[in-house]
């Protein structure tokens, strides 16, 4: 047996725990299992729906690499792996009024209680979690980069949006220069062609990405402007091309997912790239 279609110590059975395991392994997969995966984390509709020969003709891979992969992972075949991404679609796909009927459901007696104590329990998991794996060398890099711009740009959308919003008032209140990305007008794209390389951006997305966020972030990088990337997979598109990047992976209670980490994360960067300037400023006057 080949070595990569050995089966790991355990098997995913939720498509969160997929991820994980994915990214955990990505080192050491063979070339053609790397780049199926990156395929089926950043495309999982496309998986979840498409056939054996249609997921290999859009991954450019050989339809019996996707049954190396399921086996490599643990599963007895394609069909098994892809069972995991349809249960994602399933809950993904709840609307907000079929949401509040699964609450209600398993709401028990006390359901104002049940409810308020589930996403406590999903902001403190998402908020453990971010401190069992964030990189203290990561989150140094990014306090250098962004205390050194002269403006940081911040990229966000749709669910994304309040961290950019959260760190244009922490910004403004610190004196640190910046700008955020979200014009009424639909000049976005255009506010971005003014950053140079003495600029940085902190872009923030999650799956499903927002495309104007990704454009916006890719724009930037192809400008020579170093992106700080928050975001929920080392797959991500917008890590593909940041500078440095934070994995934040939420929990959610009931399908609603919050920004408790992120939101955590977020703070923590106004209020370093402050202390580092003021540090600086502090040992320049002292020469």
């Amino acid at each position: 047996m080949d070595s990569d279609s050995k089966t790991p110590a355990r098997v995913p059975r939720d498509f969160e725990s997929l991820r994980s395991i994915i990214i955990e392994r990505k080192a050491n997969m063979p070339k053609r299992l790397a780049q199926v995966a990156a395929f089926a984390l950043g495309n999982p509709d496309e998986i979840a729906f498409g056939t054996t020969a249609s997921i290999a003709a859009a991954s450019d891979v050989q339809p019996s690499t996707l049954v190396r992969l399921a086996h490599h992972l643990g599963y007895e075949g394609f069909s098994d792996l892809q069972s995991i991404f349809r249960e994602r679609l399933r809950d993904r796909t709840l609307t907000y009024e079929e949401r509040l009927v699964t609450l209600e459901q398993a709401s028990g007696e006390d359901e104002d209680a049940n409810l308020l104590s589930g996403f406590i329990s999903a902001a403190s998991q998402s908020v453990n979690r971010l401190a069992a794996t964030v990189q203290t060398d990561t989150f140094t890099k990014a306090v250098d980069i962004l205390a050194a711009a002269e403006t940081i740009y911040l990229i966000a959308k749709r669910r994304s949006y309040p961290l950019t919003a959260h760190m244009t008032y922490a910004f403004s209140k610190l004196n640190i220069r910046h700008q955020i990305v979200a014009s009424p007008n639909g000049v976005d794209p255009e506010m971005v062609q003014f950053a140079t390389g003495k600029d940085a951006a902190i872009a923030a997305s999650f799956s499903p990405y927002a495309a104007d966020s990704l454009s916006q972030a890719e724009a930037l990088a192809d400008r020579g402007v170093p992106v700080v990337a928050i975001t929920d997979s080392a797959f991500s598109p917008l890590a593909a091309r940041a500078t440095c990047w934070f994995e934040v992976a939420e929990a959610d209670f009931a399908g609603f997912r919050s920004l408790s980490a992120s939101m955590a994360l977020t703070m923590a960067i106004p209020v370093a790239i402050a202390e580092r300037r003021r540090k600086r400023a502090h040992a320049k006057s002292t020469k």
